[in-house]
């Protein structure tokens, strides 16, 4: 099906460059969430896809105006290094983020000085760049879909530039409530909730996050406008081409081997904040201590890589996540046994070969817009493994009547969780584990993106 007419937004995007030995860009798929989840539903369609040109690579290749590779027509757009930071660092990440996360130190953050004001100022000017970006790549009476927490001021701007094209606009993160939006300054948050409601439709992964920002919209704004929940899917042909690929067997094997016959606990995330794996740890410890049977037969294997590390309160979390795996190591080990094998390099095919081998797989976000790999692990799991699952995250509107309910800020509850995963009988295990795919195979990305296509058109 063809997308001449579509454009979607959002700051990174589907393809990503390095520089040949000539010094050309060569184009490679790019990583992320968004790019698992849509771009199966928009490559070869013809649609266009705006985004931000990250590194020099990127911006090698913006030079040469329009990109099409791996199926994908790409508009980089450039953006000064320093513009960029106050952009992506200053407002989008350590604020806007940390603001829906949930995940402020308030005795201490944020700080929103005179520094601060101006990084809002520029996040203003990136997003009608990404505006004028688009006002000049959309066909006439063209649809955009603008993509998450970055961009959540392109709908006024563009609608001003090109009042012939209709947007919707979708959040990913979780929204916060109307208490926590009065950290913002009131021009602030009006701001940014007047972005958001210049769309035609405001989209979510959750009830709860849609119902959330309309509460803020209705107390900031005096009205809340027209949202819609349509939660993001896996794509089960792309992942069945991971599975099949000999990295992806390489890296089972050896997991095969490490393993052995023991049982095994997963998780796959970055290492971020509100992903909570901290707590995850100290539960498993905590399971090693309650119950010693479990010693020496079950492994914790964390496929987890940086995120974030130009702030210095992701650096310091990465740190002390790697001394609580090495002190907890250090107490439990063996000769024959590690208890936690982390390995924080970012390769998906070793994600998959983890999902398809856990027991148990735990998903604790403190709070998660949906969480992805809660729905790639019943697709991909080949031992009929439990889930125990975050009551915080979107996925658990989904997934909650079949997965094991976790408190994520409970470590003993949590380790309790885990303790009842192992134990479980094979008939549950299997039961559970067919529900949870069955759910999570329920929709493709062609499912989510007609949702967006037709919050676009007004249709119900």
């Amino acid at each position: 099906m063809g997308h001449p007419e579509l454009v979607i937004v959002s700051n990174r995007g589907p393809l990503a460059f390095e520089l040949g030995p000539d010094g050309e860009p060569v184009a490679r798929r790019g990583a992320g969430g968004l790019v698992t989840s849509l771009g199966p539903a928009v490559a070869s369609t013809g649609a266009t896809w705006v985004a931000a040109a990250i590194s020099d690579a990127d911006r090698v290749a913006a030079g040469r105006g329009v990109v099409e590779a791996e199926g994908f027509r790409l508009r980089p757009l450039v953006i000064e290094p320093g513009a960029y930071r106050q952009y992506y660092d200053v407002v989008a990440n350590a604020t806007l983020w940390f603001l829906n996360h949930g995940l402020f130190d308030l005795p201490r953050r944020p700080r929103i000085d005179r520094r601060w004001h101006e990084a809002w100022s520029t996040f203003r000017d990136v997003n009608r760049a990404f505006a004028r970006a688009v006002a000049d790549e959309a066909p006439e009476d063209g649809t955009v879909v603008v993509h998450d927490y970055h961009l959540p001021l392109v709908a006024p701007a563009l609608a001003e530039l090109r009042p012939d094209v209709r947007s919707v606009y979708f959040h990913h993160t979780p929204f916060c409530g109307p208490n926590s939006l009065r950290v913002l300054p009131e021009d602030v948050a009006a701001e940014l909730l007047g972005g958001m409601a210049a769309s035609a439709a405001c989209g979510f992964h959750s009830p709860r996050w849609a119902q959330a920002f309309e509460a803020c919209a209705r107390e900031v704004l005096g009205a809340a406008p027209p949202t819609f929940v349509s939660p993001a899917a896996v794509d089960g042909a792309d992942l069945a081409d991971v599975v099949a690929s000999e990295e992806c067997n390489a890296q089972l094997a050896l997991l095969d081997e490490r393993v052995g016959d023991r049982k095994l606990i997963v998780r796959v995330d970055r290492i971020e904040l509100s992903k909570n794996l901290l707590r995850g740890f100290l539960a498993f410890e905590a399971l090693l201590e309650a119950e010693p049977a479990w010693r020496g037969e079950v492994v914790f294997a964390a496929s987890v890589y940086p995120s974030r590390d130009s702030l210095p309160e992701y650096l310091a979390y990465r740190n002390e996540v790697e001394a609580l795996v090495e002190r907890i190591n250090n107490t439990w080990s063996t000769p024959s046994w590690t208890p936690i094998v982390m390995d924080a390099s970012d390769s998906f095919p070793r994600s998959v070969a983890a999902l398809r081998r856990y027991d148990v797989l735990l998903v604790n976000p403190v709070r998660d817009g949906l969480n992805l790999v809660a729905l790639e692990g019943p697709c991909l799991n080949e031992r009929d493994g439990v889930l125990a699952l975050s009551r915080e995250a979107g996925a658990f509107d989904l997934l909650g009547g079949s997965a094991l309910a976790v408190n994520p800020y409970d470590i003993a509850g949590t380790a309790d969780v885990l303790a009842r995963a192992l134990a479980m009988g094979g008939e549950e295990r299997a039961t559970r584990a067919a529900a949870l795919c069955a759910v999570a195979r329920r929709r493709g990305p062609l499912d989510w993106l007609g949702d967006q296509l037709a919050a676009a058109k007004g249709a119900p």
